[in-house]
């Protein structure tokens, strides 16, 4: 144990040496998820919208009085249909509405009135949520005139607040990276320095120089997420904590250890920090597009679907959103918590035999 101590004495020592990494790492776990919470909407903002009126003025003004600040800019109106469509073209606007002519007597005669609606959608998921707010407007003021009544319940964030969503994403997202970075990166360092064969006569084994360093940089990453946790989730996001946030940790422990795995492999291929970080990047991007954090599993392909089981990042995301925000028990965490340690085995082994060879 002293020799392990001593080893991990030594890498934290290095680290805190290293004033641009230890920048990075109090960055990452602080200001980008502050920039990712606080600037990354996932609602209307700030959308330009304008209108054609070849109806009658009270109930499209009505309707247009919905659309305002913040989540809209001033309606602004045009003369015809083609002037609309050239300022969709020349991003003038981004929602385009058109009350047909009859629009208003066939809505107080309780006929099918219509509403033409044209977005420019290069910015697909503003202008789909636009449509959505628009239609949600309407429905709303035509409760009682027609045969159609919409209730809505949201479950878990009953506000919607975007911010809780998008902060942990991103928590979850550095915590993928930088696992793979530290971690990959402590081993390669020896390398790049011509340290390697002097770190192989030190008095201790493989086994034991390789658990220290890893456990080193578990320890710094433990740190970050502290930080990232309490100062922005709770300080500044009120994040709320339904479950046990030690289920967290547990969690976050055996996927380190996956990705720990994986980067040991990329320490044992790459001789400079450079090639891991050209290596991370091939390896993160697959595994957050099959981690159902920017598309929803349920949505791929079912050839990806199937694929995203082996995927570390999609049980570690889904695990602690249901831990923050449905507060799920333990034991129907159990899924969450299996499909982890099975891979963090397998990808720990294959990681470690592979390094192991070095030694």
């Amino acid at each position: 144990m002293k020799k392990f101590f001593a080893v991990f004495k030594k890498e934290i020592l290095v680290f805190l040496r290293n004033v641009g990494l230890v920048f990075i790492l109090i960055y990452a776990f602080t200001f980008d998820i502050y920039i990712a919470g606080e600037g990354i909407e996932v609602k209307p903002r700030n959308v330009s919208i304008g209108y054609v009126n070849y109806s009658g003025e009270l109930l499209a003004q009505k309707i247009l009085a919905h659309f305002h600040a913040p989540e809209f800019q001033k309606p602004k109106r045009f003369l015809n249909e083609e002037e609309l469509k050239k300022a969709v073209f020349n991003k003038e606007i981004m929602v385009g509405v058109i009350f047909d002519k009859g629009f208003e007597k066939d809505f107080i005669r309780k006929k099918e009135a219509k509403i033409n609606v044209i977005i420019d959608a290069t910015a697909a998921a503003q202008a789909e949520v636009s449509v959505q707010y628009l239609t949600q407007t309407i429905y709303s003021m035509i409760d009682g005139k027609m045969p159609l009544n919409i209730k809505v319940y949201k479950l878990f964030n009953p506000n919607s607040n975007s911010k809780w969503f998008m902060s942990l994403s991103e928590l979850l997202s550095v915590v993928t990276m930088l696992s793979l970075v530290l971690i990959a990166v402590v081993f390669v360092k020896e390398k790049e320095a011509g340290t390697w064969d002097i770190m192989l006569l030190m008095p201790a084994n493989g086994a034991l120089i390789i658990f220290a360093k890893i456990a080193s940089q578990i320890f710094i990453l433990s740190v970050g997420i502290v930080i990232g946790i309490g100062l922005i989730l709770f300080g500044v996001f009120d994040v709320p904590i339904n479950g046990n946030l030690f289920y967290f940790f547990l969690l976050t422990f055996f996927f380190v250890m996956a990705m720990g795995g994986i980067a040991l492999v990329i320490a044992a291929y790459s001789n400079s920090v450079l090639e891991v970080s050209q290596y991370t990047i091939l390896v993160v991007m697959p595994l957050l597009f099959l981690s159902g954090a920017w598309t929803p599993i349920h949505s791929m392909a079912p050839f990806l679907q199937k694929l995203s089981i082996i995927s570390p990042v999609k049980y570690y995301i889904e695990g602690a959103q249901s831990i923050f925000f449905r507060g799920t028990d333990f034991i129907d965490l159990l899924p969450y918590f299996m499909g982890e340690i099975i891979i963090s085995a397998i990808l720990f082994y294959l990681g470690y035999k592979k390094m192991g060879r070095l030694f």
